[in-house]
Parts: C-alpha cells; structure tokens; sequence
C-alpha cells in the first residue's frame, strides 16, 4: 500500500527518477526535495511590483518578480508578501551564521537561530544551498503560499530574503522541533509523548491541513506531509512547515492535478505514485501514516526491521494474516499501540485512531475520509482526556461519549461508521 515500488535505504535523499516520477527517499530530519521540473499553472502565483514600498524594499521583490517570471509562475497574488530583508540584516540576526546557532539541515539547506533587532523577535532562517536538491522554484512557491496563508496550525513566514544570488526564509521559531524528534530515536532519558499529546497533535495537524485544502483560495494541496515537516511550539502546539513542494489544488470539474511525482518514500500515496494524478486524497494518505507513526511509534520506512515490518503501512495492515483482521481482534492492540506509552492509553480511543488512520491509507483513493471528517473525528479524540491515574473513569467517559456501537463494547466499529466517523 505504500510506494512499494520504490527501492532503496529510506534514510538517504537518493534520486529515482523515471521518466516522469521522482520520490524522496526519507526518513530523518534531513528533508531533501527534487526539484519539480514541471511547469506549474494555476499552482503558481505572480508577483506584482508595489509602487509604496521603499526603493530597497522594491529591488528586492523585483528579485523575486524575475525568479517567478523566470519559473513561468504566472497567477495573481492578491495579498502581499511576507517582508523583506537584506542578507546583511539576517546576517546580523544570526552573528553571521555563527555555528551555536546552527539548528538542523535538510534538503533546503541549514536552518539557524537568529534574533530580529527591528521586530525584537527570536526567528527560525533557512537559507538555500545553492548546491542541494532544492532550488529556486521551492523558495518561491514557499514564499507565496504562506504569504497569503494565515492559520495557527500553519508556520508563520515572517519574511524572506532574494537578494543576489542568496535566498533565504525568516520562520518563526519553534522551540520544541519537530514532531520526528519527539517520536523517533529517543535519546536516553527523553521523555516520549503521552496519549493526550499525540491526540492533541494528530488533530491540529489535521486542522492545519483542512485549512489548505478547504479554506485557502485557491485551495492548496501539501504534498510533503510528514513528522520531520509538523514543527511543535509551547504546550505541544503543532504547526505544518516546508511548503516548497505545495500545489493548487484541482477546481471547477477538475478532478486532479497531473504533475511530475515529488514527495517522501513512505507518505507518499501509491495512486499519486504511479499515475501522476494529484488529488487533496494524496494528503489524506499521508496524513494517515503520520497518525499510524504516533499510534504506533513506529517510522513511515524503517530498514533496520524485518524486510515484512519495514514499511509501516504494509506492516500494519498485512501482518498478520492479511489485511482487516488486525483492526477486528481487539488483542491486536496491544501490538500495534507504542510500548513506550507503557499501556497508558484508552482502548477505545486507540481504536477509534486506528480506524481513522484505517480509512486514511485506503488504497484507492476515494475510500478516504474527506479532510473535514478526519478533523472532525480526530477533534473528538483529543477532547476525551486520559488520565492514567483512573484508567477505568476515563474509559467510561469515552464510551459515553462515543457514537460508536454501545451495546457491544468487543465488537468492532462498523464499516460505515468508520466511514463517517
């Protein structure tokens, strides 16, 4: 079920390409992405020149005007762009790129921590290796896509940097990393997310990407959801990041965006994989393996487990016996749920998650959840709170709440249900 028909070690940022597919092969921190070589339409967006701004300010976002003429990124913006800033200002802001304030690296390039002087604001800046695998189109389109983006489960773009041949992105900073770091690879004596954490977590990632799909306009489809790329704030608070690989969704009687394949080895879902076909469906795939990594804290693809366990989606519905009756015996849970909750978590509500992440890998791709329904189930299951101290009140409360079969706590939530959460 997953893009089975990708080869090679997951942690490495090898490209595949065939004759019109390219899929990153992922699964650390370090997020290299491909350039997308196809030429974008109503997925790109068009700056125009502001007559107001400062003769500096103006230079700067001509810059960025030629790189979107350049990329024939020809669609309207109809709000402006996040602010600019001069290399030497980001310079200044990270005491020129200083190593202890070097946070991580990917396939943009390095990320450091910085402090703006002007705006007294303590910012995330990602600047671009003019090497790596990303290039000029993925700073663009992540430079209009979050400028007109506005949401709490959204990366806030603060501002950007095209100057010479220096690109770089001004983020605000999010203290606590990303959602990969606080579920894969622990250190000794780290602390691993609880129950209500992880359901907290499931459900504003799920809020960040309904509003890209359903309340952006145009509406924008992800396309490189994944736990390195769900950034976490105070509290546990996440937010979506790195949309250098987005698109604008189909409209109208459109039914899908045909695109060279780009994405994640592991998230990336197989219909996309092998037809081209881009669909907000995509994303629900996606976003299912993200659920089944912090149900089960398991990676998306993990080579150093049996070849039949390597891949999560394919391990967790086939293994055993084929396909559904892992979700239909309830003593399958507890193979499936992170030992490192050590039992602390609902059973109900573990299999209300599973269900949900169940119906969001469905191979075909009409088989999954709408975007709003998933919000909808998983706003529910971050609302009904498990206190370990009274494991039996907590349950109780789930199962008065719960829309499921009351009558037959063993039996299984049924298909339509599911359906419908």
């Amino acid at each position: 079920m997953g893009c089975f028909w990708c080869t090679g070690n997951s942690s490495n940022r090898s490209e595949k390409p065939t004759k019109k597919n390219s899929i990153r092969n992922d699964n650390s921190s370090n997020k290299n992405k491909l350039n997308d070589q196809t030429q974008a339409s109503s997925d790109a967006l068009k700056v125009s020149p502001y007559d107001s701004v400062k003769k500096e300010e103006a230079t700067k976002k001509d810059q960025l005007s030629l790189d979107v003429k350049n990329l024939n990124l020809n669609d309207e913006v109809s709000k402006e762009l996040a602010q600019s800033f001069t290399f030497e200002e980001l310079a200044a802001a990270t005491g020129n790129f200083r190593s202890d304030c070097f946070l991580g690296e990917g396939g943009f390039g390095k990320v450091f921590k910085g402090f703006l002087e002007k705006t007294n604001q303590v910012v995330a800046i990602k600047q671009l290796d003019r090497n790596g695998l990303q290039g000029i189109r993925e700073f663009v389109v992540e430079v209009l896509t979050l400028s007109m983006a506005d949401h709490p489960n959204l990366v806030k773009l603060i501002g950007f940097c095209a100057e010479d041949d220096q690109r770089l992105l001004v983020y605000e900073y999010m203290p606590l990393g990303s959602l990969e770091n606080h579920l894969h690879d622990l250190p000794p004596g780290a602390q691993p997310l609880d129950w209500n954490t992880r359901m907290k977590i499931a459900a504003g990632a799920a809020r960040g990407l309904e509003y890209l799909h359903d309340k952006m306009k145009p509406p924008v489809i992800y396309r490189d959801l994944k736990c390195s790329n769900i950034l976490l704030g105070e509290g546990y608070h996440p937010k979506l990041s790195d949309f250098g690989l987005a698109k604008v969704g189909p409209s109208g009687d459109q039914t899908h965006v045909s695109t060279r394949v780009m994405g994640t080895y592991g998230y990336c879902a197989p219909d996309y994989a092998m037809t081209g076909q881009l669909t907000f469906k995509s994303d629900i795939y996606s976003f299912g393996v993200v659920l089944l990594e912090l149900i089960t804290g398991r990676k998306a693809i993990d080579n150093e487990r049996d070849r039949s366990e390597q891949n999560l989606v394919a391990w967790d519905v086939h293994v055993p016996v084929l396909a559904r009756p892992m979700f239909k015996d309830r003593r399958n849970f507890s193979r499936m749920v992170d030992p490192l909750l050590q039992g602390q978590y609902p059973i109900r509500g573990l299999y209300q998650a599973l269900a949900i992440a169940a119906m969001c890998v469905q191979e075909q791709p009409n088989m999954r959840p709408a975007t709003s329904d998933v919000v909808m189930a998983l706003n529910y299951l971050a609302s009904q709170k498990y206190d370990p101290s009274n494991p039996l009140l907590s349950s109780r409360r789930s199962i008065e709440a719960s829309t499921v079969n009351r009558n037959d706590d063993k039996a299984p939530l049924a298909a339509d249900q599911i359906k419908s959460f």
